[in-house]
């Protein structure tokens, strides 16, 4: 069985609704599907919590009132009878009551949450009734009876294996099974979130419970590009990619997939596809983990980072030195991207700047510090494993007219990766595009 998740883009509109149910049904054989909320809506509930944050339950009424009203012209506009258009609207009073009954009491932070939860069960909903009138055999699956995180708020794995197997036994013989991605259960029972990685990071973890034959990721783009699209002429899509380097572009840079979400399939190995609604006929993206010798894949950028550099003539010949400046950061929960250092220094890239202030006045106590801003991290990615020679020279020889405030390179096989200024990013992504695939 194959596991497909769609975006809220692809379900949008009822038009775009009705396309993705051609694409989930088209080959006949049985799938997982997992669905976002439709495009708009989050932001919708989020300000719906705002409003009650606040205390204004006629600011938070008024925003229910005009979702409704917006849901209520889809069900006209999905479904061609009224058996399924009565079922639906009824589904949607019931759903937009609730919502209401927020305005009622006091708020709390997990209220947001179960709130936020209803973009998806509404639209999973609005599907699985739309497939039905069409005479699909589709049920739901609530991803609230499986989908758990532990006390860490990472995903259980082992509870969401169990849990969904059991309940898959006991639903055999549907031609389609749907839930909703994003969300799921805490450990205390309360409604909560994935966080990191979303409804991709759900269907990765379905994919791993079931034992899936592929993951399928649908989005509005044909996969992985070599290069970003938006910036650089002449991008491709990457038709192959190592769980490894998907991780690297993902986490500097490519927006199509968080790093964290192929973590599941990784570990299970099963792979990834990368694939476009738009064009559902195009090859896409395969992430597995196989690894393609001797080849630069692709280019990615990541913006908003600072650089800051101790240099202290202690740190010659000292032990321990390097311990102290990493749990500063640590004690302000500041992960570093990019580590270089000197017989007298040390120099670190951060993208969160949240507790700079603090840092450097900690920093001070070691040594002398400085720190740039408005930088950006350009990250090479494909086997660049040491002894392939040459490669570095080829990364490096691109960067040439390009002013490098630092390079990383050798700790990981997958990356070389070069911090420069943000002004200089256009410059430096559109010469390694020329330089490393357009000859």
């Amino acid at each position: 069985m194959k596991v497909m998740k769609f975006g809220g883009t692809s379900v949008g509109s009822p038009e775009r609704m009705k396309s993705v149910s051609s694409l989930i049904t088209s080959s006949g054989e049985p799938v997982f599907v997992v669905l976002s909320a439709m495009s708009g809506t989050t932001n919708s509930l989020v300000e719906i919590s705002d409003y009650l944050y606040k205390k204004n339950p006629e600011g938070a009424n008024d925003v229910i009132n005009r979702l409704e009203q917006k849901y209520m012209q889809h069900v006209e506009e999905l479904f061609a009878t009224d058996e399924w258009r009565n079922t639906t609207r009824e589904f949607l009073r019931e759903e937009f009551n609730y919502l209401r009954s927020f305005t009622k009491d006091i708020f709390t932070s997990f209220e947001e949450k179960s709130i936020v939860a209803q973009g998806e069960v509404i639209s999973t909903n609005m599907v699985v009734n739309y497939m039905k009138e069409c005479g699909i055999k589709a049920t739901l699956l609530s991803a609230l009876d499986f989908m758990r995180t532990d006390k860490n708020a990472e995903p259980d794995s082992i509870y969401i294996k169990e849990k969904l197997n059991a309940i898959m036994a006991e639903n055999q013989g549907y031609q389609v099974y749907i839930t909703q991605g994003f969300i799921c259960r805490n450990a205390y029972g309360e409604v909560d979130n994935l966080q990191r990685g979303g409804s991709d990071y759900t269907a990765s973890l379905i994919g791993a419970a079931i034992d899936a034959e592929e993951i399928q990721i649908w989005t509005d783009i044909d996969g992985m590009h070599n290069n970003d699209p938006r910036i650089v002429d002449k991008t491709e899509a990457i038709r192959q990619l190592h769980f490894e380097e998907a991780a690297e572009l993902a986490y500097f840079g490519a927006k199509i997939l968080h790093p964290t979400c192929i973590q599941p399939a990784k570990f299970a190995g099963i792979p990834v596809r990368l694939l476009n609604t738009m064009d559902p006929t195009a090859y896409g993206t395969v992430i597995d983990n196989v690894s393609v010798k001797g080849k630069i894949k692709a280019v990615a950028a990541k913006d908003n980072i600072t650089a800051i550099k101790i240099k202290s003539s202690r740190m010659l010949l000292a032990t321990g030195f390097l311990r102290k400046v990493f749990e500063i950061f640590e004690s302000y929960q500041t992960a570093i991207d990019m580590v270089a250092t000197s017989e007298v220094g040390v120099s670190m890239s951060i993208d969160n700047d949240s507790h700079l202030h603090e840092i450097v006045d900690e920093l001070k106590k070691y040594g002398t510090v400085t720190v740039d801003t408005n930088m950006c991290i350009i990250c090479v990615v494909g086997d660049l494993d040491w002894s392939n020679v040459g490669f570095e020279t080829l990364a490096t020889d691109a960067m040439k007219d390009i002013p490098v405030r630092m390079i990383s390179y050798g700790g990981s096989n997958y990356n070389i990766s070069f911090l420069i200024r943000e002004a200089d990013k256009k410059k430096a992504l559109q010469s390694l595009s020329d330089t490393l695939f357009n000859k």
